[in-house]
């Protein structure tokens, strides 16, 4: 049985899980930062993330539903999907990213709440600037 390693996120991980969470519906404890742990995915070097809040280790867990998702350029113009996902009990489940050529993430984006990035929630996007949001139809 091989174990998985668990650790703390990173600050960049971390911004981009705050701005998937800020663009979905779910609540979270004020210290979910500091409670959850997270384990790197095989998918070739892309970012993606399972992620264990509170109570959820040892549990089997199923994938739910998706909550919410955002595009970036990667530090080499590459546009980098991200997305967030639950389990069936709506715990947050995965931080699902990848590159648009299946290259190797160089950096996630340090300026993802200042330039546009594209946010889809329930079934609209919306584009994040710093003073506005805009619907497109």
């Amino acid at each position: 049985m091989e174990l998985i390693k668990k650790r703390q996120l990173t600050k960049l991980e971390e911004s981009i899980l705050e701005e998937l969470i800020a663009k979905s519906n779910i609540n979270l404890s004020f210290n979910w930062k500091e409670e959850l742990l997270v384990s790197d995915l095989p998918d070739g070097g892309m970012g993606s993330l399972s992620l264990y809040p509170p109570g959820v280790t040892g549990k089997e867990r199923f994938l739910g539903s998706q909550i919410s998702d955002c595009q970036f350029k990667d530090t080499d113009g590459v546009t980098v999907i991200a997305s967030l996902y639950l389990d069936r009990e709506g715990n947050m489940y995965e931080l699902d990213m990848w590159k648009t050529d299946f290259s190797s993430l160089k950096e996630i984006s340090t300026d993802l709440g200042k330039s546009n990035i594209k946010i889809k929630r329930h079934g609209e996007f919306f584009y994040n600037s710093i003073q506005e949001n805009y619907s497109s139809q």
